[in-house]
């Protein structure tokens, strides 16, 4: 019974695609220029940080087919869609706090590039992407609440399709997801970079 069920399924779509397509990319950044960080001194985090906007790129397409696929099945355009860097923007910088970890533990655990594949297939039933919160029970609606990619689409949905400006708390709690990914992100990437050469 959702409305224009389409847009809405592509609407989450565009948010989770780019995050599990950034971060797997960002994963093996370190690893795959391996033979260019032996050679030269470049800051290590320049590679992270290419993939995450090559993957924007890509995210910029996936987001003007959502808009072609909204005209197509007459879906209204409403004035909140210029709201809609707010989610992107704290989607961006999430990743980019995601990808810095992933990056710096793949060089000394490989595996959890083959393991995180899996971990994306579990998250997005976490992320309510193909179904909306209101028929899930409220015990599994905390669970998914917990997922902060949760509310970067909830975001996203309510300017794109809802018509509706985020809310102040929505807000300031993408800001503190992405605060905590950043800081963490950053500690865990220095923290281990100059051990990358030893085990590329």
């Amino acid at each position: 019974n959702v409305e224009n069920y389409p847009v809405y399924i592509l609407s989450g779509q565009v948010i989770f695609n780019f995050f599990s397509e950034s971060t797997t990319n960002a994963m093996g950044a370190i690893l795959g220029n391996a033979s260019l960080i032996r050679k030269i001194y470049v800051p290590k985090y320049l590679f992270v940080i290419s993939r995450i906007f090559s993957s924007f790129i890509n995210l910029m397409a996936s987001f003007t087919a959502l808009l072609l696929v909204m005209v197509v099945t007459r879906a209204e355009l409403h004035w909140t869609v210029i709201l809609v860097p707010i989610p992107l923007v704290l989607l961006v910088a999430f990743s980019m706090g995601i990808g810095l970890i992933l990056s710096a533990i793949a060089v000394k655990f490989r595996d959890i590039m083959h393991l995180y594949s899996v971990f994306i297939t579990a998250l997005m039933y976490l992320t309510p992407v193909i179904y909306p919160m209101s028929i899930l029970p409220e015990s599994v609606r905390t669970v998914v609440n917990i997922n902060p990619l949760t509310n970067m689409v909830q975001m996203f949905r309510d300017v794109m399709f809802y018509n509706t400006l985020p809310t102040f708390s929505a807000v300031v709690l993408g800001v503190v997801e992405v605060a905590v990914a950043l800081i963490l992100g950053t500690y865990v990437f220095y923290k281990n970079q100059d051990e990358f050469i030893l085990n590329i």
